[in-house]
């Protein structure tokens, strides 16, 4: 392996945060460089390194593959090189032979053969927030919200825990070679304050917003916006100091239906136009109780059909769940470019129903992959797309390795409106990617020995992966996670 792995620093510095997941975190310098989103400058950094060559086996794809898988949708280098350049971008992606000369000469090599490089997965739905909760017995949607989900928000008043549960959040996600996600915090300012300075920190593309909410008994009384014009002051001033900074991206958070009065949602549908550069996410049609209950405080034809009348629907807008929605929903939100974020281990835990991604994408509506932590069971994309697979076999659909892995990376950053950033490796991109380890569990190990061509195996690892199947996470090329070291932030 090359000086770029944490592994050729014989004596590491215990970083500031000292444990993840059993593993010491390794502090190692490291700059991110280049413009940032919207074209801001970063903050000043310390020099990185020059550029540098991964070598491995490489995948990722240019559109969505389908059912029948399109062998046009994806490329595949084996082996295979990426060419990062200094600025933590793409320069060249291919056959390990063909790399350029000019691109070769004096470049730094990373050795990841016999592993495989994909873009950084990309989480479309999931709460820095609930970090406490996940695996919390025995209750459906809102009844889980009002037991468990409340109590533990309410501690993010504190900017001290809001810090540490935003550092710990974020750092789990890079252990499960997550480099990009939209993310729900609290009502509280201070979570997204925090939230969005750990992000920083670690030079991670992430979305996020202030929680929106304002209807009792759905809001609890000591969980609440005080008033509209309060949570849209408070709204505007985080966005004011966050949005576009580095990588970071707001978005406009209201809860969902139930927890929201008619003048909160006018005024989110309002922002959202008059800010056309700004994000919106929320919840949509999760659990048939929450479906009826939507029915009964605003009427209409339908949950989307709500937030379609204030006017929130459209591109960069994420509806998580959907899974109650008909084919007017659907051609309403492929009208509108609005996306879904699917899903499954939170919807087989919470017992809420299973999404219909064949009518989803056959209506022309953008899905990305959501983990939903905490009624999502796992971190794991690869564990994800495990439940994902199951969920569409008992509707009699088929979810190839292809298309999940799309789902994954591309998917995903269509979902949000930033693969023109992320999600694949063309040229230009920044270069955030994950190594993933064939052969990370005995079972996994012995199911590559017999299997028979490479999306047997991509789907193999697609159901028996999960965070140990995660060797390295890079962000902007540099190495955020190394499954030996832990994370690696600035000291």
């Amino acid at each position: 392996m090359s000086g770029n792995d944490a592994r050729d620093f014989p004596f590491p510095r215990l970083g500031r945060r000292g444990f993840l997941a059993g593993i010491s975190a390794v502090a190692v310098p490291t700059a991110l460089g280049g413009l940032t989103a919207g074209g801001a400058q970063a903050a000043p950094r310390a020099p990185r390194q020059s550029r540098t060559i991964v070598y491995g086996t490489v995948l990722h794809f240019l559109r969505d593959p389908g059912t029948q898988p399109d062998p046009q949708a994806w490329q595949l280098f084996d082996p295979g090189a990426l060419v990062v350049g200094a600025d933590g971008h793409v320069e060249w992606v291919g056959a390990e032979q063909d790399v350029p000369p000019e691109l070769g000469n004096g470049a730094t090599p990373i050795d990841h053969r016999g592993n495989l490089v994909v873009p950084g997965f990309v989480d479309a739905h999931i709460h820095a927030s609930q970090v406490d909760v996940i695996a919390s017995y025995g209750e459906q949607l809102l009844q889980w919200l009002q037991k468990y989900v409340f109590p533990a928000e309410k501690a993010f008043s504190s900017a001290e825990h809001s810090r540490m549960i935003s550092g710990l959040f974020l750092d789990t996600l890079l252990a499960a070679g997550t480099t990009t996600a939209t993310v729900h915090p609290t009502v509280h300012k201070t979570s997204v304050d925090a939230f969005f300075q750990e992000a920083q920190a670690r030079g991670m593309r992430m979305l996020a917003g202030k929680v929106l909410m304002d209807r009792e008994p759905y809001a609890p009384p000591d969980l609440k916006d005080a008033s509209v014009q309060q949570a849209e002051a408070d709204t505007r001033e985080l966005i004011d100091r966050w949005h576009q900074k580095d990588r970071l991206t707001y978005s406009i958070t209201p809860r969902f239906a139930p927890s929201s009065t008619e003048q909160l949602l006018q005024m989110v549908g309002r922002l959202y136009h008059e800010r056309p550069d700004l994000w919106l996410q929320t919840h949509a049609a999760e659990n048939k109780e929450e479906v009826d209950t939507v029915h009964q405080l605003f009427g209409g034809r339908s949950y989307i059909d709500v937030y379609d009348r204030y006017q929130m629907l459209g591109n960069r807008s994420v509806y998580a769940h959907s899974i109650y929605i008909d084919d007017q929903d659907r051609t309403r939100l492929s009208q509108t470019g609005s996306s879904i974020a699917f899903c499954p281990t939170s919807n087989l835990f919470l017992g809420s129903g299973l999404f219909d991604l064949d009518a989803a994408r056959g209506a022309g509506v953008r899905v990305g992959l959501g983990t939903d932590i905490g009624a999502g069971t796992s971190y794991s994309l690869l564990a994800t797309l495990n439940e994902a697979y199951k969920v569409l076999a008992l509707q009699q659909q088929k979810l190839p390795a292809m298309r999940g892995f799309y789902l994954a990376t591309l998917g995903g950053a269509e979902a949000l409106y930033v693969s023109d950033r992320i999600g694949n490796f063309q040229v230009g991109k920044e270069a955030d990617f994950t190594v993933l380890d064939w052969a990370a569990t005995p079972v996994l190990k012995r199911r590559m020995d017999v299997a028979k061509d490479f999306q047997e195996r991509l789907f193999a690892l697609m159901t028996l992966g999960d965070e140990r199947a995660v060797r390295a996470t890079y962000v902007l090329g540099q190495r955020k996670y190394d499954r030996p070291a832990g994370v690696q932030l600035p000291s």
